[in-house]
């Protein structure tokens, strides 16, 4: 059969003919053999041309489909998929046309994987369109290329609508939907569509399993991790390494990372570099730099030579811990030692080593100095040390830097607000305020979730949509009178400066994530030595943070908190922040 690439042996009455190209050998004296037996044979040609590509020999691959007199659409196809992520492969396509010869679904397969990864998304609607006239869009193979096309040019909507377009599924479809949603942040649609494939009895892949947990852990809904954990284990997926870390991502991300190491120790013979490094990213965000520095010696024992995405673990740790002089020592070995350049993340960490142990002169000239230029990520790292360590006039400074790249981010005119309030400079504040109305900037609202025996339960601050509203003010109400006989003082915002005094309090009270906290604890489905898991979409004020220090006291039990920036552990009073974030 002439239109598959890999096509089967030849029929038994032409013995004459090769049954297939050995792998080890020298592709070019294979080649020479057939010239000198049969010099026309377009199936022997139409293989080693895929034959060529594999040994990443392309121009020899060009040289054969040259000497085929009529080559059809496999001869093509098998060009196409050789110089495939090229130009190349889109100007073969016109060649292909023009001569003429119409592609199948495979060769739209290929087309619409090189659209996907070169800047060509015109080229990709096209392919789209002739895919349709040729009634080819909606089979297995070109509509899973489409929906990763539209995934990778950040199209979530456009790949769920063809997803959804489809009369008949497999589990590449599906694989490529959930991950191409999940790739996008669209994290309840794409456990929705991990939902759909497993009660319609479709097959499960590393990638669907991988793709549904990448979207838990974002979400962080150790719930739903632990039901796809339990499916991977099912399916036997579980020692897959591709899942494997996957599912360590997914448990430090839900704030569970001795769950997460378990999993790690369970398959560490399999394991991965990058199994290595999502381990040691999951200790870098709780902050556990010893843990991070003791199994980067163990993945070098055990014979792994480290990337640059070991080294920004380590650097991440040591930044958290605010071991500055430690993160230049270890900058300075990745370039001597290993050869690694460091990229812009890694000086981002030796930046925030700096300034979160007050070295805010010399954090700011090594941001200015490095050989790239300073992204936001700087600029708000340098701006909360300076604001953690109440530096107004570098405050001051470091927002405008922000906010000429970022002018609309709203969270970085609240810290620079608050610095200046502390500070007493009323006027640097209604300038401030000025700059904000001027860009036509709000302060976004903050949201906080819980999830309670699978299902997340959202609060929003001041809100009373939810059922158990009148025991969660209640309960909340309760908390924080006991905190303040342990001797909690509110801290106020600069927000807050113009509110009523009887009103501040009850602004303070009733954010999102105290409230989600008060459900958490009502929530009997929780044990009560059980750690209360937050997740909020914005940097954690610090009075929350404040409250959530004595709180731990009063219910005697660990709260956690993701918030924008990083993971917040309380226990005993204490936060692992070390009240820099």
């Amino acid at each position: 059969m002439e239109d598959l690439i890999d096509l089967h042996p030849p029929p038994p009455q032409q013995p004459a003919r090769p049954s297939c190209l050995p792998t080890n050998s020298d592709h070019r004296i294979i080649h020479a053999q057939i010239i000198k037996a049969t010099k026309t044979d377009r199936y022997l040609l139409n293989n080693l041309i895929t034959h060529y590509s594999k040994s990443n020999l392309l121009s020899y691959s060009l040289r054969v489909f040259n000497q085929i007199p009529s080559p059809n659409v496999v001869s093509w196809t098998a060009l196409i998929s050789a110089y495939s992520n090229t130009f190349q492969s889109l100007q073969h396509f016109i060649s292909m046309l023009r001569h003429p010869t119409l592609p199948n679904q495979r060769t739209l397969t290929s087309l619409f994987k090189t659209c996907a990864s070169l800047p060509c998304f015109s080229f990709g609607l096209g392919l789209h369109c002739l895919s349709v006239k040729l009634s080819l869009y909606e089979e297995p193979f070109t509509g899973s290329a489409l929906i990763n096309f539209y995934s990778k040019c950040r199209l979530p909507n456009d790949a769920r609508k063809v997803f959804d377009e489809m009369p008949q599924r497999d589990e590449v479809c599906y694989s490529a939907t959930i991950v191409g949603l999940a790739q996008n942040s669209r994290c309840i649609d794409a456990l929705s569509i991990f939902a759909d494939m497993r009660c319609s009895g479709i097959g499960s892949t590393d990638c669907s399993i991988s793709g549904a947990l990448r979207a838990a852990a974002e979400l962080a809904v150790l719930e739903q991790c632990k039901l796809i954990h339990a499916h991977a284990v099912v399916t036997g997926f579980d020692s897959n390494v591709v899942v494997g870390s996957a599912l360590i991502d997914g448990y430090n991300k839900a704030g569970i990372i001795q769950d997460a190491r378990q999993i790690f120790d369970d398959i560490i013979p399999y394991m991965n570099i990058i199994g290595w490094n999502a381990m040691m990213a999951g200790y870098a965000q709780q902050g556990d730099h010893n843990s991070t520095l003791e199994l980067f010696n163990l993945m070098g024992a055990r014979g792994f030579v480290p990337d640059e995405y070991s080294f920004l673990a380590i650097l991440t740790s040591l930044c958290n811990a605010g071991l500055f002089l430690e993160t230049d020592q270890w900058l300075t070995r990745m370039k001597m030692d290993y050869g690694l350049e460091p990229t812009l993340e890694h000086y981002t960490c030796l930046v925030g080593a700096m300034g979160r142990a007050g070295q805010l002169d010399n954090a700011e000239r090594i941001a200015l100095t490095m050989p790239f230029k300073p992204d936001e990520a700087v600029w708000r790292s340098l701006l909360s040390s300076c604001a953690y360590h109440g530096a107004a006039d570098k405050a001051w400074s470091m927002g405008r830097r922000l906010l000429e790249l970022k002018p609309q981010d709203d969270s970085a005119y609240v810290i620079v607000a608050n610095v200046l309030s502390a500070a007493g400079r009323w006027d640097d504040v209604a300038e401030v305020r000025k700059m904000m109305k001027n860009q036509r900037v709000k302060k976004k609202g903050g949201r906080s979730w819980v999830e309670v025996q699978g299902k997340v339960h959202v609060f929003v601050a001041g809100e009373w949509k939810h059922e158990r509203s009148v025991e969660i003010y209640k309960k909340l109400a309760e908390l924080m009178e006991e905190i303040e006989i342990l001797g909690y003082v509110p801290v106020w915002g600069e927000m807050l400066h113009n509110v009523a005094e009887e009103n501040k309090k009850e602004a303070l009270w009733y954010h999102s994530e105290k409230l989600a906290v008060a459900f958490g604890v009502l929530s009997e489905s929780i044990p009560t030595k059980k750690p209360l898991r937050i997740v909020k979409n914005l940097r954690i004020c610090k009075d929350c943070h404040e409250t959530f220090k004595y709180m731990t006291r009063v219910l005697e039990r660990e709260i956690i908190v993701r918030d924008m920036n990083r993971y917040h552990r309380f226990l005993d009073g204490k936060c692992t922040c070390g009240d820099i974030w």
